[in-house]
């Protein structure tokens, strides 16, 4: 476990702080920090980070507004800008990122395994993830929501699921909280949520669930077909998983998100991509646990 000032850390994410820009075609970028191995304390990850010069970034590949792989093969989308912004603190330019896809069910293990160094991918902060890994943040506030076809009539909440069929994704928390407190419902569960979409059409499946904001962006593909249907039902705060007890690593991302709440970094990655979809929310405040 690496354990060094925190006041050493901040300090060095202070003076690594970064400005976005707009590029010609309106889409956010980000340009690195002016930062060294030797601007970080001696042996951390942001420094090992720093003096390779690339960091390995567990994202979706499949949530239209924050992980969806691009015509390029590049993912773009919220959790991309804000992967980026950490890269950015680091030194490290946003084509010396690695993206690797990661879905629900196997985030903590690529953590745990060392596959990545962090994870963005509409990652719910929950006190059973925190036994085995850590979070930074979080960044954003989501909630859970259901996606219904729009001729759907009986279905306009999570109490109007008895008998019917609803899809999900293994290792998800929305389909743990269908399972768990929504026992006469018969749950469904793919490895990505887009598996659900197909289902959802031809009627094998009666509401696709998980957050309102992955499900807002298959309605804005879909328009005619898909409908969010509801309240939102439960809370599901985002946060950057990271390596269990790495906490100048959690401290550094941490400290990146504030300053990028308060330079307006986190508005324009929103604005430039969910944004195009939702209004802009306030940012979340950083639980630093």
């Amino acid at each position: 476990m690496r354990r060094r000032s925190t006041g050493l850390v901040a300090l060095a994410a202070v003076a690594a702080l970064t400005l976005s820009a707009c590029g010609d075609d309106g889409e956010t970028t980000t340009e690195p920090a002016d930062v060294e191995a030797a601007d970080f304390p001696e042996g951390s990850t942001m420094a090992e980070l720093a003096d390779a010069g690339s960091i390995t970034i567990g994202t979706k590949f499949d949530q239209p507004l924050f992980g969806l792989v691009g015509p390029d093969g590049t993912p773009v989308g919220f959790d991309v800008e804000i992967g980026k912004l950490v890269a950015a603190e680091l030194g490290i330019a946003e084509d010396d990122i690695n993206w690797v896809e990661t879905v629900s069910a196997n985030r903590e293990p690529f953590i745990q395994e060392g596959q990545v160094d962090i994870v963005v991918a509409t990652y719910t902060i929950n006190d059973e993830r925190k036994e085995v890994i850590d979070f930074a943040g979080p960044y954003y506030e989501a909630g859970q929501s259901l996606l219904v076809r729009t001729d759907e009539t009986e279905i306009s909440g999570p109490d109007d699921l008895a008998g019917k069929t609803v899809c999900s994704v293994d290792g998800s928390t929305p389909a743990g909280n269908i399972e768990q407190n929504y026992p006469d419902a018969e749950l469904v569960t793919f490895g990505a949520y887009t598996d659900c979409l197909d289902p959802l059409r031809n009627g094998q499946v009666d509401a696709v669930t998980t957050d309102n904001v992955i499900l807002a962006g298959y309605v804005a593909e879909s328009p005619d077909d898909f409908q969010i249907v509801g309240d939102l039902f439960t809370e599901e705060p985002y946060g950057i998983g990271l390596a269990k007890g790495d906490d100048d690593f959690r401290t550094f991302i941490n400290d990146t998100l504030e300053a990028a709440y308060e330079d307006g970094r986190w508005a324009a990655a929103w604005e430039s991509t969910a944004g195009e979809v939702l209004d802009t929310p306030e940012p979340p405040t950083v639980d630093r646990y």
